[in-house]
């Protein structure tokens, strides 16, 4: 999604697709050491080739955390990331998968004279076209002339 103006800026509808973003080996090893989540399916070859996925996957919260950051968000035009509301994670994400945002706005809600929510449909897609995780974003976004 482009957060990158002021609240009035937005129209209900808009959609925006960003650019892909390949997961690596390396941001699974990095993000168990960051997260302190260590569990053998994203770290343990020989245990995740017995599960259901037969190789390592993904941490859920990895996939989302490098979603964000394909989002467009200009300093002063976003207060604050306010919440994550219906988040499924529906696919696994493999390491060499290449992920995308498909974002829709879905509402907007005036909360302040300064400040307004914009909510948005998030859609994480892999290379193949498949949602790997879905859910509705909401963005605390500056009201014109108010950054």
């Amino acid at each position: 999604m482009r957060f990158d103006r002021p609240f009035e800026g937005y129209v209900v509808g808009e959609r925006h697709r960003s650019r892909g973003r390949t997961i690596t080996e390396a941001d699974i090893v990095q993000f168990a050491g960051v997260s302190g989540d260590f569990y053998p399916l994203h770290i343990d070859r020989e245990y995740a080739k017995q599960t259901q996925f037969g190789e390592r996957i993904a941490h859920g919260m990895l996939t989302l955390s490098a979603a964000t950051g394909l989002w467009v968000m200009e300093p002063g035009c976003v207060l604050a990331f306010y919440g994550i509301d219906a988040l499924r994670f529906v696919r696994p994400v493999k390491i060499g998968d290449t992920i995308y945002v498909e974002s829709e706005v879905k509402q907007l809600t005036e909360r302040s004279d300064t400040a307004g929510l914009v909510t948005v449909h998030q859609q994480i897609l892999n290379q193949r076209g498949e949602t790997v995780v879905d859910a509705l974003v909401h963005m605390l976004v500056a009201r014109e002339g108010k950054k």
